[in-house]
């Protein structure tokens, strides 16, 4: 068989040339020849798999690394063609597990241990974006404001409607927060549950923008004014405003003193205000960056009367007055 060997150890080296050459398709082609002459030999398959690597095929790659370990379970460069591999696989965890083998077998190598370390932060970092993203889709906002739907109803009296305004309120705010998510930012405007009945949809949207409102108290003062008029003329039922914090130069609700002092840090997010002629709800919706992800967290309710970003819009009803 020395003439077999011979001819497995020329195909070998004349791979390895190719693969310092960077033609790795050429020399996967010379180890798989020389493997055939010689299929028992695990540093053929320690090296094709490198090759394969280099060409992306890892499922190739991969089975010929177990195969190195299976030919010579003692032989660190199996164990350590696997760890790279699964790292490419972005298996973290089972590549940190496979290049601890091949530190067993070669305790002195530095290229190994510094493997495991930066792999070892890298599963880290890959298991916190699996939370932040887990944390993100489960926000559930016709859960978390379930109890506002028996709170509608008894101020309401009308089941119909106030399961329609509940359904309007989940719909902006739910909007709100997935556009957040996508792009760390929303839009300042003022949503409106028009009446199909009643409402000229022609000359009155469901939408007013309002990005000018908060740049001075005079801005603010108009805004209001237009708004109120445009809830009454436009016969809507509510209205939703949706509001970043950051473009907020007036009022600054956040900047209170006392008992009605702002509990929530510095956080970014966004101010949602509910309005309707029978109840007003405001929540803040808190935002924050962890490993290049944005995740709004569950909306915090605030004291409208100390907080309001806007005033009332709609006018209470009759029944209602003192």
């Amino acid at each position: 068989m020395a003439e077999g060997g011979g001819g497995g150890a020329s195909l070998k080296d004349q791979g390895n040339e190719f693969f310092k050459a960077g033609n790795y398709l050429k020399a996967a082609a010379l180890y798989t020849q020389a493997i055939k002459m010689e299929p028992n030999n695990p540093t053929l398959y320690s090296n094709r798999a490198a090759a394969f690597l280099h060409l992306v095929k890892l499922n190739k790659a991969l089975a010929d690394a177990e195969t190195t370990i299976t030919l010579n379970p003692q032989w660190e460069k199996g164990y350590f063609r696997k760890g790279c591999i699964l790292e490419a696989m972005e298996r973290y965890d089972d590549a940190i597990a496979a290049f601890q083998l091949a530190l067993q077998y070669n305790p002195q190598s530095v290229e190994v241990s510094k493997k495991i370390k930066r792999l070892s932060q890298l599963a880290r970092d890959k298991k916190r974006v699996l939370e932040v993203e887990s944390m993100r889709s489960s926000i559930d906002i016709a859960k978390y404001l379930e109890p506002l739907k028996s709170e509608l109803s008894a101020k309401c009296g009308d089941a119909e409607v106030s399961q329609c305004i509940f359904s309007f309120i989940v719909e902006v705010m739910d909007t709100a927060v997935k556009v957040w998510h996508e792009t760390a930012k929303v839009d300042a405007r003022v949503n409106f549950l028009l009446d199909k009945q009643k409402t000229q949809t022609d000359k009155y949207a469901p939408v007013v923008n309002i990005d000018k409102a908060f740049e001075s108290p005079h801005t603010h003062s108009s805004c209001f004014s237009y708004l109120r008029q445009y809830a009454e003329e436009s016969f809507s039922k509510a209205a939703c405003l949706v509001a970043p914090k950051s473009i907020i130069s007036y009022p600054q609700v956040w900047k209170g003193q006392g008992s009605r002092k702002w509990k929530l840090g510095q956080s970014d997010g966004f101010f949602v205000q509910f309005e309707s002629p029978f109840i007003r709800k405001l929540w803040f919706v808190p935002s924050s960056t962890e490993k290049g992800r944005t995740l709004c967290r569950n909306p915090e309710p605030l004291d409208i009367s100390a907080h309001e970003v806007l005033p009332r819009l709609f006018k209470e009803p009759a029944s209602d007055a003192r």
